[in-house]
């Protein structure tokens, strides 16, 4: 097989997997947008967190163009994508037992927030500790996950639950357990992840959900624009001043 249809086959295996979750994820999708707009009328702030490359759907909700600006990153440096070296230290701290207490402690959430927590195979301490330790704190979780891994590994966590257990609202990514899309005799591992993609597709229905949710309700959304055209920051600055007490972003 070509190299060009390698790739066509990738795209194939996403416009998949994409398509599954626009169908059986609508009623979830519906479900988290509408939570996070309950949680912007009550006054409550938005968080999201992923550790790893789940780090990475969750910075694509945060301070961007279309976005809701009161998004904000719940990050512990070493824990942010691949941010450390060695790059396996991230990966070991996903499984370090009370961590997720740590970063709570030390981080703004409060109750009558909202928090989307990203893991693609929720079985690790941080990810289901991060979960249950926030609705311990009256937060609202939505969790966005492969629901596969819960069928097919073992939870890592010493009470054998998954991030899937622990959430107000469950987001199923459909992907397969090893993320790896594709395969060929001549490659000795499956190749071509897709988690990404899908993660931040569904994050993106959500957010959108979430901002016809709130404009249904007479609420502006208080989106960011472009600071690439005309007037993008000037429009940023006023939803930014109106929402200041919920955006940790700034300075």
């Amino acid at each position: 097989m070509s190299e060009r249809g390698v790739g066509e086959r990738f795209f194939e295996a996403a416009v998949g997997l994409l398509e599954r979750a626009r169908v059986e994820e609508a009623g979830a999708v519906e479900a988290a947008g509408k939570l996070l707009a309950d949680t912007v009328v009550a006054g409550g702030r938005l968080f999201a967190f992923g550790a790893g490359h789940s780090s990475l759907a969750a910075q694509d909700l945060v301070y961007r163009a279309g976005g809701l600006a009161v998004m904000n990153l719940l990050a512990m440096p070493g824990l942010v994508g691949v941010d450390v070296r060695p790059a396996t230290l991230g990966s070991a701290l996903e499984r370090v037992d009370g961590l997720a207490t740590v970063v709570l402690d030390n981080s703004p959430l409060r109750a009558g927030d909202a928090l989307v927590v990203v893991s693609l195979s929720g079985r690790n301490p941080l990810p289901v500790e991060m979960a249950f330790q926030a609705r311990a704190r009256g937060v609202k979780v939505i969790g966005v996950t492969s629901v596969a891994y819960a069928a097919e590994t073992s939870s890592r966590h010493s009470s054998g639950t998954f991030l899937k257990d622990h959430c107000d609202v469950v987001l199923d990514s459909k992907v397969a357990v090893g993320d790896a899309e594709l395969s060929l005799d001549a490659v000795p591992a499956p190749f071509a992840p897709a988690s990404t993609v899908v993660t931040a597709a569904l994050l993106q229905a959500v957010a959108a959900t979430a901002a016809a949710s709130l404009a249904a309700r007479g609420v502006e959304p208080p989106l960011l624009r472009s600071g690439n055209v005309d007037g993008g920051h000037e429009w940023n600055a006023r939803v930014m001043d109106e929402y200041g007490d919920r955006i940790f972003y700034r300075s």
